[in-house]
This record gives structure tokens, sequence and C-alpha cells, in this order.
């Protein structure tokens, strides 16, 4: 898919593929510093969070990258396991809907970032149903913060629905929704080809996405959301 560049006499292919995750860190999070603010502490408490992750069984990671191999995006996540963090946090508020069973047989979206110079252009939402349209589990889980914003608007778009509202994690200032959305079907458009890898051609731009999860952090791996101008986030860690 092709991405077109701010300036529009200037266009650049933005290829979204499987993104080894753990050697390409430190990229990863200088995306994610820039999307949410982060300051250095955090971001080396994050690091530590996001080669954990990625030693946990099925977690995958997507990127999105320039012609020169510029990491401009990316997304992560895993089948869901009732003993993270996360889910130990949002299981009474699910039990309290008759939702719980949610936790089991689901993929979660731990995060989810797309440099603000590259967002609105439709590449969170071919990250997020990438990774999803190719998990093994039929559905999806995620968290983002309990407010009407441009990310729960795109995750309402993409099928999510609110699973539990004013979830409330440890020192997260805002409450969080946890939302679910069955998995596409094989015909999904965003869908890999057989190559594993998919180039983006003209996507309608939907509102761009950051999101992330991990202790302290409100997002089931570590989907959290802040905002500016129109950053959004789903997972607190």
């Amino acid at each position: 898919m092709r991405f077109p560049g701010h300036d529009p006499h200037h266009r650049e292919d933005i290829v979204i593929g499987p993104l080894d995750l753990p050697s390409r860190v430190d990229e990863a999070l200088a995306v994610q510093a820039v999307a949410f603010g982060l300051g250095a502490d955090e971001i080396a408490v994050r690091r530590q969070i996001v080669l954990r992750h990625m030693t946990y069984p099925g977690a995958r990671a997507l990127g999105a990258t320039t012609p020169d191999g510029r990491l401009v995006g990316f997304v992560y996540g895993m089948p869901n396991d009732r003993t993270h963090w996360w889910s130990t946090i949002v299981e009474p508020y699910l039990r309290a809907q008759g939702l719980d069973d949610w936790l089991d047989n689901s993929f979660v979206i731990t995060e989810l970032h797309v440099h603000p110079r590259y967002q609105n252009r439709g590449i969170g939402r071919v990250l997020i149903t990438a990774i999803t349209d190719t998990a093994d589990e039929p559905r999806s889980i995620l968290s983002a913060i309990d407010t009407d914003s441009p990310a729960r608007g795109l995750y309402h778009s993409l099928g999510y629905v609110d699973l539990a509202r004013q979830v409330l994690f440890p020192s997260a200032p805002k409450p969080y929704a946890v939302m679910g959305a069955p998995s596409r079907s094989a015909a999904a458009v965003n869908r890999f080809p057989p190559s594993g890898t998919a180039r983006l051609t003209s996507l309608p731009s939907p509102s761009p996405l950051s999101a992330s999860h991990e202790r302290g952090d409100p997002h089931p791996a570590g989907v959290r959301e802040r905002w500016r101008t129109h950053r959004s986030s789903a997972c607190p860690s």
C-alpha cells in the first residue's frame, strides 16, 4: 500500500511486514517516545517490558518501514494468558459483565504506535488488522482510555465492542475501556499476501493509532492511550 508523504509531489511506499522486535527494540521505542512524548526513564522501563513480552509463547510483531528501512510504526501482541498482569486487572470487570471468557482464546494487542509524521495515512489500521488477521485465535482484545477519541472510533470501525468500561489500573490517571472483536474473514482486505508482507497503496486515512500494556500501563500487554494532536493508543502494560 502506498502512503503519501506531506509533500504532494513526493510519495514513498510504506511496507508492512514481520518485525524482529528484540533486535530493533530501540528503533521501535524511539517511535513510541515521539508518539507518546515519553522520557528516557520511561523508555528504559518499557524496553525491559517489550523484551520480556517477546519471550512469551506466540508473541509476534509487525513493522511499518520506509524504502530505506526506517521503522515508522509497529504493533505487537500475543495470545492472552489469564496469569498476565493485565488480565488479572481486567478479569473482575469482565466477570461482572459475564464476559470474562474473552480472556481465553484471544489475541492481545499489546502495543501499537505510528510516528506522528506518518499518521493519518491508514498505517495504524493496516498494522492492527494485519496482526489480528494472521493470529490463530478467533478474536482479539485490547484496552484504550475510556473516552470518545479517534482511537476508539477506529477500533469501533474495525468491529471492536466495549466489553467493560471505567476499568481502573494502578497508577493510571484515567479509566480504560476493554474492547474485543472477532477475527475477520479470510477475505479481509488487509490480509497478508503469501509473501508475508504487504505494500500499502491507497487506504482511506483513519485516525492514527498508538497503544501499549504491562505493569503500571493499563493495556493488555501494554496498550496505553495518550494523545498529542491525533495520537492514539490501546493497552496499558
